[in-house]
């Protein structure tokens, strides 16, 4: 009878927090109607190495139109899943929390979803606008201690990177929820102050990209840091390598559509007027 019952209560408890993670969770039934054609994609090479998980994932989204603003459509924070459509940085989320599901053996959308939120939130953890992770370094950072992704810019010979960082509260009004929320705007001034107390972050500048291109891993994750007052970075993607060029794999606003961009890092860095170099990630 008692191992009935705590039979039960683990049931009953399995269902509450999977009920509370469904609500949480916004998507359409096209975005699992993409993921059942990845996971039929990707199954062939479900026990390869993560960069060419990650690879095949990256070029399965080809050609996918890019469009900003898909995270902010809802009132309360919620997971918001889009396999149609992608900015940069929900890109580079999405393709890493793919890959990452397709490695652990458990092709599952739920699955995907988990992994998604862990990739997004601050240590995994939906807990209104403030939890996501809106600066770039910050979402490194805390990926870096989530195991989810490895810091390489300082041993490539990267440079500390010191400036403030204030983008988003010093411009509100570029930000929904931040332009009639004062105690929004006051929750994300206390994160921007956590991430200022790390006293910087470390790049590879970019005069030194063609030298260390060799270095640099084939789909590692890639963002572009910036001399814009206040920000950290631009533009994010993955390094791409094909006969022996260092490009990179993006949701390129310019074309409107994931591609592999024809410059190389350097060169596109170097095209850039703000762009100060990259940060290299690689994905453990």
């Amino acid at each position: 009878m008692k191992n009935k019952l705590t039979l039960l209560f683990l049931l009953a408890s399995w269902f509450v927090a999977f009920s509370a993670f469904s609500q949480n969770v916004d998507y359409e039934t096209q975005d699992k109607v993409v993921f059942e054609k990845y996971a039929t994609f990707i199954q062939p090479f479900q026990s390869k190495s993560k960069e060419l998980i990650l690879q095949k994932t990256a070029e399965f989204f080809l050609e996918k139109p890019y469009v900003a603003g898909t995270l902010d459509k809802n009132d309360t924070e919620k997971l918001v899943i889009n396999l149609r459509e992608f900015d940069c940085v929900t890109f580079v989320e999405t393709v890493i929390a793919l890959a990452n599901t397709t490695a652990s053996g458990n092709l599952s959308f739920d699955n995907f979803a988990s992994q998604l939120q862990q990739i997004r939130y601050r240590n995994g953890v939906i807990d209104g606008y403030d939890s996501r992770l809106h600066y770039t370094s910050d979402w490194a950072y805390n990926n870096v201690e989530k195991n989810i992704l490895s810091a390489m810019s300082q041993q490539l010979g990267g440079v500390l990177q010191t400036k403030t960082i204030d983008f988003m509260t010093s411009h509100p009004s570029a930000y929904n929820a931040l332009k009639t929320d004062d105690s929004m705007l006051k929750k994300i001034k206390n994160t921007e102050n956590e991430i200022n107390k790390r006293k910087g972050f470390y790049y590879l500048p970019k005069d030194k990209i063609t030298a260390k291109s060799a270095e640099i891993p084939h789909m590692a994750m890639i963002a572009f840091t910036t001399s814009i007052k206040g920000l950290d970075t631009t533009h994010t993607g993955f390094a791409y390598k094909k006969n022996g060029k260092l490009t990179f794999i993006h949701a390129s606003s310019a074309k409107n559509k994931v591609v592999i961009d024809e410059k190389t890092l350097s060169d596109y860095c170097q095209a850039q007027k703000s762009c100060t170099g990259i940060m290299v990630m690689p994905v453990l």
